[in-house]
């Protein structure tokens, strides 16, 4: 079976901080597959807010997640402080990737790397959008 492989944006315009929460954790006793997404969610959060948009008000127009794709290169444990690295790529008319880097805080190690593909949608018109002009130049400056 074919690995998906996700490659790391020419820079990075955003980091954070996030910590492995007991809730984060399975039965194995490391985090669990699903819960990097949410991190990934929150650290989205986090970057639509530090250009003071959120994921239902951008320029007027929100966000969905159109599909996602996740790389697990290391295990994390609970307590654990994962430094996330947002970059965008394959910008179009509807929207952008997002692709994320997780390291381990601890010791520095590459613990996931995603990609979520975002499209901009009308939630009073339940369609598609065009990416808002105004968040394509705040990409540009960060």
């Amino acid at each position: 079976m074919a690995r998906i492989k996700i490659a790391l944006p020419e820079q990075f315009i955003f980091e954070t901080v996030l910590d492995v929460r007991i809730g984060d954790i399975n039965y194995g006793g490391h985090m669990a597959n699903d819960a990097i997404l949410r991190l990934a969610h929150e650290a989205r959060l986090r970057f639509l807010k530090s250009l003071a948009y959120s994921e239902l008000d951008v320029e007027g127009v929100g966000i969905i997640m159109a599909d996602a794709a996740v790389m697990y290169r290391a295990e994390a444990f609970h307590g654990d402080q994962l430094h996330f690295r947002l970059g965008v790529c394959d910008l179009n008319k509807y929207g952008l990737d997002i692709v994320y880097q997780a390291i381990d805080g601890n010791n520095g190690k590459e613990v996931a790397r995603l990609k979520t593909g975002i499209v901009f949608f009308d939630y009073q018109t339940r369609q598609v959008s065009t990416m808002p002009a105004a968040f394509v130049a705040k990409l540009s400056q960060s």
